[in-house]
């Protein structure tokens, strides 16, 4: 894709010089977003399918602020009818002048069509299959049909973008073969350790040896919920950014040296730190995790048992005897 000039009216822009500038504002994903400009890029719809927390959004944000153009948002759930969807006529409007294309109020679609924008539609499999199915003509014709107003053709950069969360199905429904048909997919995990190190650090601003140690611990304990077996989904980077600036606070407000704000060394706090994190770690991730509904235990038993293996065996393993 070297040496790319889109035609604006097929609806292709420039990606090169965008790839470069929009990889500056994220943490990793350069393999994600290479694939998310392809498809958007040569006038694709997309789907990104994905556990919460894996910047699917940050990334979705970098591409339209780099192009200019609008990010709209809407949720998938149950009350996204097709006309919250594509918008309605405004019924004080119409008692006083009669229907007519002035007395429509635009919807997301419609918004994100006359402009140019992303429709970005969050947790996708949970839209009623009805307003999935008014999609449809939006995506294959670039244009859809409104009563009273008319014909309404998409600006060139419109895409309709989905995302979905693979970990979660209670209240979601199965695409449709019609609807997964006019969509690419792609699949977005967690980052490694040491990227989601590099976004808590910044998200978080801790430094020093301080910050690098509860920054190290948040980062450690969060990725252990999305493996211990008991839990169906752990928590995402969030919960990490979370717990870091928690146990930032709680060390500061119990007076455990070593920490941003009190007097003293990173080593002068192990005695208090453990139980203090733990704190940190249960108002952070407790209400983060899904345990498997077969699991006979409870989000602290879980959080206390990840807390042992970070703070009891893992130092006995490092210095035996």
């Amino acid at each position: 894709m070297s040496d790319v000039t889109r035609q604006t009216g097929t609806g292709r822009v420039p990606v090169d010089d965008a790839r470069r500038r929009i990889t500056g504002r994220l943490v990793g994903r350069e393999r994600e977003l290479e694939l998310a400009l392809a498809a958007v890029g040569s006038g694709r719809d997309l789907v990104l399918e994905g556990p919460p927390g894996t910047s699917k959004t940050t990334m979705l944000q970098a591409i339209t602020a780099e192009w200019g153009i609008p990010l709209v948002f809407v949720e998938g759930n149950a009350d996204l009818t097709p006309s919250r969807l594509v918008g309605h006529h405004n019924p004080a409007r119409v008692l006083r002048e009669d229907y007519s294309a002035d007395t429509f109020e635009d919807g997301p679609l419609v918004a994100a069509m006359r402009s140019g924008g992303f429709l970005y539609i969050e947790e996708f499999n949970r839209a009623p299959e009805d307003t999935l199915n008014t999609l449809l003509t939006a995506m294959a014709d670039r244009r859809i049909a409104v009563p009273r107003v008319g014909s309404i053709e998409a600006a060139p950069s419109f895409r309709v973008v989905a995302s979905m969360n693979p970990y979660d199905n209670v209240g979601t429904t199965r695409l449709s073969t019609s609807v997964s048909d006019r969509l690419n997919r792609i699949v977005i995990g967690y980052q490694d350790e040491d990227d989601e190190r590099g976004i808590v650090a910044l998200r978080s601003g801790l430094s020093g040896a301080t910050g690098e140690r509860i920054i190290g611990d948040a980062v450690a304990v969060t990725r252990a919920t999305r493996d211990h077996e008991d839990v169906r989904q752990g928590s995402s980077v969030r919960g990490a950014i979370d717990c870091t600036l928690i146990a930032s606070e709680l060390l500061t407000l119990r007076g455990v040296p070593g920490v941003p704000g009190a007097p003293g060394t990173p080593d002068q706090h192990d005695e208090r730190y453990p139980e203090t994190f733990f704190d940190a770690m249960l108002v952070a991730l407790s209400g983060r995790i899904h345990l498997d509904e077969a699991a006979g235990t409870t989000p602290e038993r879980v959080l206390r048992q990840i807390w042992e293996d970070r703070f009891i065996l893992d130092p006995a393993r490092a210095e035996p005897g």
